[in-house]
């Protein structure tokens, strides 16, 4: 069987910081790379802050972003390095103010970008590794062993199902342009 043409994913960033006033900044840069947002999630509180405690404090609350423009899967990992970017552009003394994670939502899937390796992630280029983070299955999003516990709240999951319905409008109106990173 021949490869096949892959349906475009819904972009989604969570935006991880101790400093939420920072937001304003980082969203207009978020904006002026990836293009309008569509949905964003309320503050959330960050349970896990032992590995960026040293790094950027506590505690820590997550927000999520939504873009309005589809993407092609293939562009995760270029996506990835650009966030990084941004996160430098907000670094203080070398250390991160905003942890920023890109991912990719499907209607079967929920894959964010890492530049960690681990025995589930699988490398995708540049430096950056895919990490299955949920499945869709019987109706709902489904976390995984591995799966952070931040994106097994009922209110993340609440969030990213919110996402997939928007992605079932974007795909069916069929008018979005997939650009290239």
């Amino acid at each position: 069987m021949k490869p096949g043409k892959t349906l475009p994913a819904k972009l989604v960033i969570g935006v991880l910081t101790e400093e939420r006033r920072l937001l304003s900044g980082v969203a207009a840069a978020l904006v002026g790379r990836f293009g309008p947002v569509d949905m964003v999630s309320r503050w959330m509180p960050f349970s896990d802050t032992s590995y960026y405690k040293k790094e950027m404090g506590g505690p820590l609350f997550r927000r999520v972003f939504s873009f309005s423009r589809l993407v092609g899967q293939e562009t995760l990992a270029d996506i990835k390095r650009c966030t990084n970017t941004i996160e430098d552009d907000f670094s203080t003394e070398g250390n991160r103010r905003v942890n920023l994670d890109p991912g990719i939502l499907l209607h079967s899937r929920f894959v964010l970008a890492s530049a960690k390796d681990y025995t589930h992630k699988i490398y995708i280029g540049k430096g950056i590794f895919a990490d299955l983070t949920l499945t869709y299955r019987a109706g709902a999003f489904r976390p995984l062993p591995w799966t952070f516990p931040d994106y097994t709240e009922p209110s993340m999951i609440g969030f990213l199902t919110d996402v997939r319905r928007r992605y079932d409008v974007l795909l069916h109106q069929k008018k979005e342009q997939i650009p290239q990173w």
